[in-house]
């Protein structure tokens, strides 16, 4: 299985308890800008890779993903495929490699196709494609 060779990591995910504090921090305290905005969530530009944040209890009430406050898998890593039905196929192998996943692949009313599974120290990992029509809570250019 070559899944860290082909599929490079999107972003990473933040499991927040207070989601507007969060973006309070990171917009105020170290300039990075807000570029999506949803409930429960928000992504920001910087240099590098995209940094996400995510209300612990949005992921869990709609994804399934449970997060105890102080553990490492108030992480998420994020990697992106290019179209929902790649999702389907690389759940697939990484289940035949001994992943155990969260739960089946789903749509989700992020517009997004996802499929989740934890590391050995729980990080959690989030394998998505946008649905048609893409991200959606796409932030106006600031001035």
């Amino acid at each position: 299985m070559e899944f860290a060779q082909t599929h490079p990591i999107q972003d990473i995910c933040l499991l927040v308890a207070d989601v507007e504090a969060s973006i309070r921090f990171y917009v105020e305290k170290l300039g990075f800008r807000l570029q999506h905005r949803a409930p429960g969530f928000a992504d920001f530009i910087g240099a590098g890779v995209t940094l996400a944040v995510w209300e612990r209890a949005h992921i869990a009430r709609h994804a399934g993903v449970r997060v105890e406050p102080g553990s490492t898998s108030a992480v998420l890593i994020a990697v992106r495929l290019d179209s929902p039905h790649k999702i389907d196929r690389l759940h697939d192998q990484l289940t035949a490699t001994g992943i155990v996943f969260v739960g089946p692949p789903a749509d989700h009313e992020w517009n997004a196709r996802c499929a989740y599974f934890h590391g050995p120290d729980g990080e959690t990992w989030e394998l998505y494609a946008w649905l048609e029509g893409g991200a959606p809570g796409r932030v106006g250019e600031r001035t």
